[in-house]
């Protein structure tokens, strides 16, 4: 396992132009505790791959970005998860980081990253990566979800391991888009027997239970009575995604404004607004915002971004 300690959380605040080419500006520190600020990951020519954060209210202004490069990045309560390379190779590490972006631990992830999320609490990491080479997937890519408990020690390889109620596990399951309710209680996606469900899992217990079908990468709200999702259109991902929301009382679900395909794990805003990141290319992408109730317009919140989090939440 391969270990880098970040000396201090020195950053250098940018003017947040659009194609992330305003010049650097004196050094700062990069605070991740909770507060009036959104995290996110920069994909500004300058600064590439840099965790930063913008002010709750002037999210297009300037900008402070750390030495912490991540492919994935999510923090709650003082504590943060980095996705990152592990050195020149193609290997990647899970990166627990404290309220200054320091580097707290690490440890080794089999796969390529794609989805991170923390607790309310803090306490417990969750992540989703990509991996080949099972045997039932023609070698194409399958997902892999997993936990880590910093209160208790207890980690969760792969909710492949749970006991599903609900739907029969088939040799081709697979999990990824972990969203928590608290320390112990959790939502995510599950793919099995060729369909793709909402499911509500209880660590202690080591079970998962469908709640909906044609559910991706769920983000439950601050309030905990929504969830966000991407809802596969005609329940087919080959044609994209519509950005919904769904109520856990009456499960009713609500497509939101935004009309392009958003192929990522949202955030909550708060508990009225949804924010995304809606990609421009291969490296280019920017975090857009849009209610959550059905109503308005998308607005483009946070230019050269994605894999925001609202720090007051």
């Amino acid at each position: 396992m391969s270990v880098v300690l970040l000396g201090g959380a020195a950053a250098y605040v940018v003017i947040a132009g659009h194609r992330g080419d305003a010049p650097a500006a004196a050094a700062a520190v990069v605070d991740a505790g909770p507060g009036d600020r959104v995290l996110f990951r920069s994909t500004a020519a300058s600064g590439y791959g840099r965790v930063g954060t913008v002010a709750r209210g002037s999210e297009g202004g300037a900008r402070r970005l750390s030495d912490l490069d991540c492919v994935r990045v999510y923090a709650a309560a003082g504590r943060g998860i980095c996705l990152r390379p592990d050195g020149p190779l193609a290997t990647y590490q899970l990166t627990v980081l404290d309220s200054s972006l320091r580097v707290e631990e690490t440890y080794p992830v089999v796969g390529v990253p794609n989805r991170a999320r923390v607790s309310p609490s803090g306490n417990v990491l969750a992540w989703t990566i990509f991996v080949t080479g099972d045997s039932y997937n023609g070698g194409r890519f399958s997902t892999r979800a997993g936990m880590i408990d910093f209160a208790t020690g207890e980690t969760v390889d792969s909710l492949e391991l749970f006991s599903v109620i609900g739907a029969e596990k088939t040799v081709d399951i697979n999990f990824w888009g972990v969203t928590f309710v608290d320390d112990q209680h959790f939502y995510a996606t599950m793919s099995t027997g060729g369909k793709r469900y909402l499911i509500s899992g209880d660590i202690g217990a080591q079970t998962v239970r469908t709640v909906a079908e044609n559910v991706e990468c769920p983000s439950l709200s601050p309030s905990g009575d929504r969830i966000a999702f991407k809802e596969a259109i005609g329940g087919d991902p080959a044609k994209g995604w519509r950005l919904t929301v769904l109520d856990l009382t009456t499960m009713r679900r609500t497509h939101l404004a935004e009309s392009r395909s958003v192929d990522d794990q949202a955030a909550w805003y708060g508990n009225d607004t949804i924010m995304y990141a809606v990609r421009r290319g291969a490296r280019d992408s920017d975090v857009w915002a849009v209610p959550a109730d059905g109503s308005g317009t998308p607005h483009l919140l946070i230019p050269d971004a994605e894999s925001p989090a609202a720090l007051w939440n």
